[in-house]
């Protein structure tokens, strides 16, 4: 079966860390470039970080440069959003996405409050 699977998210004051991991099963993992986007109450979904096939090339939005960290194992066929410096806007839905299938995972819920 194709498909992603998200996990890791959860509550977390503000400073926090947390580790998002998204499981991939049903096609060749290594073979496709990653993204993680989340999706806040009200608000249109955005791209926060993409990974290529091989990990070697990366990309963020403006607003998560230098506190989030996007990583893969190909091996284990997982993708990681390791997100450190979290602030209460980071607060929202995370999807793991695999651009080129037009697949998305159910999305985790990440909640940043003091």
């Amino acid at each position: 079966q194709v498909q992603l699977v998200e996990s890791g998210g959860g509550l977390v004051q503000p400073g926090g860390s947390l580790r998002l991991s998204c499981a991939a099963s049903g096609f060749i993992f290594r073979s496709y470039a990653m993204s993680w986007y989340r999706q806040a109450p009200g608000k249109e979904r955005e791209l926060v970080a993409g990974i290529s096939s091989v990990g070697g090339s990366t990309n963020y939005a403006d607003s998560v440069k230098g506190r989030f960290t996007i990583s893969r194992d190909n091996a284990k066929k997982t993708v990681y959003l390791q997100m450190n410096s979290l602030k209460l806007e980071d607060t929202a839905v995370y999807y793991c996405n695999a651009p080129r299938l037009a697949l998305w995972g159910l999305g985790t819920q990440v909640t940043v409050s003091s």
